[in-house]
């Protein structure tokens, strides 16, 4: 869960005897100090701040610049980060002065944190402050009490990406650089909280009862959560039972998620924070959007924030990469599998060396050359694709046919559909193993155990001929009848494997479980949820009529996968995902203000006959693309 993944990855560096050249702990203590200092923001509250700069003063230093809920430990003008001896060695052994902040309310800082605080574009008075006036105010105090050369680069991930964005909206002169790395851009549409309308239940009530646990003062240790669950997580959030009596769990101790109870749509608290509200325009410093496309987290924001820029602010230098990884998984040092699907060999390397390394070098040292705008990898062939300019894919529609089948072919039934029945107290689980807590691997886990479910519908593909290879989002437009007034709809998009596929001997070694049959593996590749009731508007939900035909539409977040000869393209179908997703009782109401008593069943039809042809549109590329 993100509260459990800092702003960095850190990997701590303990002394011990390597050559002279290599970036060490010890290392950096001879060759850093440290100072711990509360820097004053214009309404006069102050925020702990830990800076590393060099001893070495023969020339000035760029600054970069980290902000955090999450603390700046280790607290101690002694205790260093290991991170400068990690993750950011190569900026290290450049001399570049870091440093690390505990934001507004958080840990060692005074004032009110505040979730996601709104951007206020119309700043008057001192008392009128957000995010981004603090990363303002911040880096005026740092250009003045540090030997810097006047170039500041700011970089975050999840929660510190969304901080590095506002940073970035500040024009501040001084920011020539900035990288939100999994950022948080709307809460509600796509992002930790919600996915379409639809709580991410097990993640939003786990981020929210330990991030919004009280504090009366500064302090190195927040009060942990008091509301977690430990046995099985399916069985612990069924026998929960409604959010209402989840919410009795947390009395009034919990604010935010008394906000997320009492604005169930998307309505003005939602909007204002939207990342995209009010601040994209003319954005000055040149920006690199990092992203995992396993992030089970913030892949939304990931997308969002880079297309939005490059809609809003096309001046703006804009650089993107997007790999195999799961939330914050590239700043892990190595990466060559999630799960038990296998990537080819370390993906960091690339990131670090041929990306984010060279991106800060160009803008805040003017060293180097500028890398390539776009740098995606390619699941399935595993490989890197850079590119200046925008992959163009064919969107090409595969129909939902009878006997289960996805194809090319147009239905051309008049009287045609599928139907499974949809049981809120006997929900879908989002995976098949007994977890504590979501994991990060279920993205890519086998979906053997859905598809053999009587409530879960599969369509699939004849064996593939040739490679079919998607990047971009994908459309699914599809005809249902329910004989309820909601119901949720979530759709899979799955790489079926052959039935004799098998990992090399070494490969498997390195996997997780290798011994797993990897024969018949059913990867998923994408899925996503769409709270029925919004179909129409976020803001207005509608119910359904019972049983009559009825459109839906959304779409699921961007994919760069290749589905290879032998393999099989398959879509399942169902009507829960829990508790990944909180349980639809399937009528109309306020589910967060529901009875047990609310959940029924509802019977569920997919059409796919001439006048009403549900399909899947897959972004296909074509080869020569993959060559660029």
């Amino acid at each position: 869960m993100k509260f459990k993944i800092a702003f960095l990855v850190i990997l701590f560096c303990f002394p011990f005897s390597i050559n002279a050249q290599e970036i060490t702990y010890d290392w950096v203590i001879h060759n850093y100090t440290k100072k711990e200092v509360l820097i004053p923001m214009r309404d006069g509250t102050k925020l702990f701040t830990a800076i590393y700069e060099p001893k070495q003063n023969s020339e000035k230093h760029p600054i970069l610049f980290f902000r955090t809920p999450y603390s700046i430990s280790p607290y101690g003008k002694n205790k260093y980060n290991g991170s400068l001896c990690n993750g950011l060695k190569e900026f290290t052994e450049q001399q570049y002065i870091f440093v690390f902040q505990d934001v507004r309310g958080r840990y060692m800082s005074e004032g009110n944190f505040l979730e996601i605080r709104p951007f206020n574009p119309n700043k008057q008075g001192k008392e009128d402050i957000d995010e981004s006036s603090d990363s303002y105010d911040t880096v005026e105090w740092l250009l003045k009490h540090t030997h810097n050369n006047g170039n500041v680069g700011v970089m975050g991930t999840s929660y510190g990406g969304f901080y590095a964005a506002m940073a970035g909206f500040s024009n501040h002169p001084a920011i020539k650089a900035i990288s939100p790395q999994a950022p948080i851009v709307n809460w509600y549409l796509g992002d930790d909280i919600h996915h379409n309308g639809a709580l991410m239940l097990a993640d939003a009530y786990g981020f929210i009862s330990s991030m919004e646990q009280p504090r009366r003062h500064p302090c190195v240790t927040m009060q942990p959560s008091t509301y977690s669950f430990s046995n099985n997580l399916y069985d612990d959030f069924l026998k929960a039972g409604t959010i209402s009596y989840l919410t009795t769990l947390t009395g009034d101790s919990l604010q935010f998620w008394n906000d997320v109870v009492n604005h169930p749509d998307y309505d003005d608290f939602w909007k204002a924070r939207d990342v995209q509200n009010g601040c994209m325009q003319k954005i000055k410093p040149a920006v690199l959007v990092v992203g995992g496309q396993f992030d089970a987290e913030d892949l939304f924001g990931t997308l969002t924030l880079h297309h939005a820029i490059n809609k809003y602010s096309p001046k703006t230098p804009l650089f993107f990469i997007f790999g195999p990884w799961n939330h914050g998984g590239w700043n892990n040092g190595y990466f060559d599998h999630l799960g038990q699907v296998y990537f080819n060999g370390n993906t960091i390397d690339y990131y670090q060396k041929e990306v984010l390394f060279p991106f800060f070098e160009y803008y805040l040292r003017g060293v180097g050359k500028i890398p390539s705008k776009n740098h995606i990898f390619v699941t399935g062939i595993n490989q890197w694709i850079a590119n200046d300019k925008a992959f163009i894919s064919h969107p090409k529609a595969y129909y939902f046919n009878q006997n289960g089948i996805l194809s090319r072919e147009k239905p051309t039934a008049e009287n045609s559909y599928s139907e499974y029945v949809s049981d809120p107290k006997h929900p879908v689980p989002y995976t098949e193993k007994i977890t504590t807590n979501r994991g990060i691997e279920y993205m890519v886990s086998n979906q053997k155990y859905a598809s053999e479910r009587q409530d879960v519908l599969t369509f699939q593909t004849s064996v593939l001929k040739d490679t079919v290879t998607l990047l971009g989002t994908i459309d699914i437009k599809f005809y249902t009848s329910i004989t309820t007034t909601d119901a949720d709809y979530v759709v899979k998009l799955i790489d079926v494997f052959p039935n004799d596929f098998s990992y090399t001997d070494s490969i498997r070694q390195k996997l997780p479980k290798p011994n797993y049959p990897m024969g018949n593996y059913q990867m998923l590749v994408r899925g996503d949820v769409m709270r029925g009731k919004y179909r129409n508007s976020f803001t207005t939900p509608a119910p359904f009529e019972p049983n009559k035909i009825t459109k839906v539409e959304f779409q699921l977040n961007s994919i760069a996968h290749a589905f290879l000869p032998g393999h099989r393209i398959m879509v399942q179908i169902q009507s829960s995902w829990f508790p990944l997703v909180d349980r639809n009782p399937q009528i109309f109401t306020d589910i967060y203000k529901c009875n047990d008593t609310d959940f029924t069943t509802s019977t569920i039809k997919i059409y796919h006959q001439r006048k009403a042809s549900s399909k899947i549109m897959l972004p296909i590329i074509d080869k020569s693309e993959l060559k660029k």
